[in-house]
């Protein structure tokens, strides 16, 4: 697939579809048990989208809720960048992050998964080339 693991996981955030599926061996999956659980997580309905920030051909950074709980996801082209987002219209407090990792713009499979507090409700995430974050606002 093109870019990395993260980028991915926003994917199911970013792009709307009714129908999600997984396209690889069962043991594939296993073995990423984080990202299996988000992706099996993330709703295929909305009730709200909104469009934080984009540049079309570059990158584009999503919130989408359903019910009380708001996702994040961001996708970016094959430049690295540093985003700063304001979630504070979700009045979470904070996001459980997956995010590209130290070394994904080497080694695409890198991320991270953390739970970080949103500082004024904002928060910032670097995105590796071909890369993306995805998140759910606690």
């Amino acid at each position: 697939s093109q870019g990395t693991r993260c980028r991915q996981l926003a994917e199911y955030v970013i792009f709307e579809s009714p129908m999600n599926m997984l396209c690889d061996s069962p043991s594939n999956y296993e073995a990423n048990q984080p990202c299996t659980d988000f992706i099996a997580g993330v709703p295929v309905v909305w009730d709200e989208t909104r469009v934080l920030d984009a540049k079309i051909g570059e990158y584009i950074i999503e919130a989408r809720r359903k019910g009380n709980v708001w996702y994040v996801g961001g996708l970016t082209d094959w430049t690295a960048r540093d985003v700063t987002i304001d979630l504070g219209f979700t009045g979470g407090s904070s996001v459980v992050l997956y995010a590209d990792g130290v070394n994904a713009d080497r080694n695409a499979e890198d991320y991270k998964v953390a739970t970080r507090q949103l500082t004024g409700g904002k928060l910032t995430v670097h995105l590796a080339p071909g890369g993306g974050f995805a998140g759910i606002v606690k």
